[in-house]
């Protein structure tokens, strides 16, 4: 990512250490949560490894990324969407096993990660008196940054399962439901001048309903609605696009460089 000076800002301003928000990033971020949802499903069903057993082994993977991530002084695409990959696995599993092991209702969970990500936000606002992701340029304000995160997947894995689910919409009917959530988002955005930091948050909120219904389509047998391809399939094609998109990233933030 360039980073560029303004009149505003001075020489030794500190960078920031997330990603400006452009196509790229989203693009990263759908293939991401979808590659979460069945990546989860893989090791969990397919490897047999079970919820306990893959929650735990994913969780240390993702503190192992959030080191990395949290020794850089500035955004690198590497560390960066590593850590975004394994939050969406481990934000999904946090509501699987909520749901499958410990038998909370989907829309009790889907109401508590809300308030959850709600009280994060407040902490984050009180804190800081910003939710800005232009200027995270702290390790308080990076901390609060990952949570969200982390709970804006929780609490979209439960609404996704909620309305596919519990409600029945199937795959096709609930991406088709949060693209279009999207979709009104971006319009008031650009035409309604929609807050600029609400947008973005709820935009990555629903992305992950969204990612959950395709990779589910994709990878679930044709009698459950989907296409077959399994979960192994499906991920390392997903994963195959994120890798290739960050290394485009990164070649490119090193010839600005």
């Amino acid at each position: 990512m360039a980073f560029t000076l303004t009149p505003e800002m001075p020489l030794n301003a500190p960078a920031n250490r997330v990603p400006e928000v452009t196509p790229a990033f989203w693009l990263i971020k759908l293939t991401a949560v979808t590659m979460g949802e069945t990546a989860a499903d893989f090791l969990a069903i397919n490897l047999g490894l079970g919820l306990g057993a893959t929650t735990i082994l994913m969780t240390v993977v993702l503190l192992a990324m959030l080191v990395w991530q949290f020794g850089q002084r500035a955004y690198r695409p590497a560390p960066y969407w590593a850590a975004v990959v394994m939050i969406s696995v481990v934000g999904t599993l946090i509501t699987d096993n909520m749901t499958d092991a410990m038998g909370v209702p989907l829309i009790a969970s889907t109401i508590g990660f809300a308030l959850v990500l709600a009280g994060t936000f407040a902490l984050w606002f009180a804190s800081e008196r910003t939710l800005s992701i232009h200027e995270v340029f702290t390790t308080r304000r990076e901390l609060f940054y990952w949570a969200a995160i982390l709970f804006t997947f929780a609490l979209g894995t439960a609404a996704g399962d909620l309305v596919a689910e519990r409600f029945g919409a199937g795959f096709m009917a609930t991406g088709a439901l949060f693209g279009a959530i999207i979709a009104s988002l971006t319009f008031g955005y650009y035409v309604l001048k929609l807050d600029a930091i609400w947008a973005f948050w709820l935009c990555y909120i629903f992305t992950r309903p969204l990612g959950a219904s395709v990779g589910d389509f994709l990878s679930q047998p044709p009698e459950f609605g989907g296409l077959g391809l399994g979960t192994l399939v499906t991920s390392a094609a997903f994963l195959a696009i994120i890798a290739a998109t960050v290394a485009t990233m990164t070649l490119q933030a090193r010839n600005r460089t």
